[in-house]
């Protein structure tokens, strides 16, 4: 059982759904709306989330589950952030500036490559919403480039590794150079 129910991650829900070329990823916003990367102080990624959501500010920041075990032998779940530190939002200048407003953020990053950006961050969400169990990767390990085949994360590229013996598929936001891996099955994998 978690120690908290998740809260949301993205807002609005469908962020992440609109094409690639849609800036605000869906959501209605101004002409002048660009994606941005908000590095918030240490552990208020949550708190500026809250924020943002109350202001209808749409922006994604991933969790994922981890088991913590108590000193008494009980397992318990949290859900904590993918990337620690990062809360990424479409934002024009008086959203970002509200953003800036709430206290939480230390600094803010502007996107090179939006698309890509989004592009990753869909990955990601996908990889997510698998449940399959998901190991976040501090820093990426040059490899093959692939693209899974076949099953629910079909056409999901990304990069394999090996680590301990196991294949991992890594799919990563480059901006950050951080990402999250899965183990999957040589099977379900084609070379780019």
């Amino acid at each position: 059982m978690p120690i908290l129910p998740k809260q949301r991650d993205v807002f609005p829900d469908g962020l992440l759904e609109a094409e690639v070329g849609d800036l605000a990823g869906g959501v209605a916003a101004t002409a002048d709306a660009h994606w941005v990367a908000f590095y918030t102080l240490a552990r208020r990624e949550k708190d500026l989330m809250r924020k943002l959501e109350a202001a209808a500010v749409p922006f994604y920041a991933p969790l994922v589950r981890r088991r913590l075990h108590t000193a008494g032998g009980r397992v318990r779940h949290s859900f904590v952030p993918l990337f620690p530190g990062y809360v990424f939002a479409p934002v024009d200048d008086e959203q970002r500036r509200a953003a800036l407003a709430t206290n939480t953020v230390a600094r803010w990053l502007s996107i090179p490559d939006e698309r890509m950006l989004v592009t990753d961050l869909r990955a990601i969400k996908r990889l997510i919403d698998s449940e399959h169990p998901l190991t976040p990767e501090a820093r990426l390990e040059p490899g093959q480039l692939v693209r899974v085949k076949s099953g629910p994360l079909r056409g999901v590229e990304g990069m394999v590794v090996k680590r301990r013996g196991e294949q991992r598929l890594v799919v990563a936001v480059r901006f950050l150079n951080q990402g999250a891996s899965i183990e999957l099955e040589d099977v379900d994998l084609e070379r780019l």
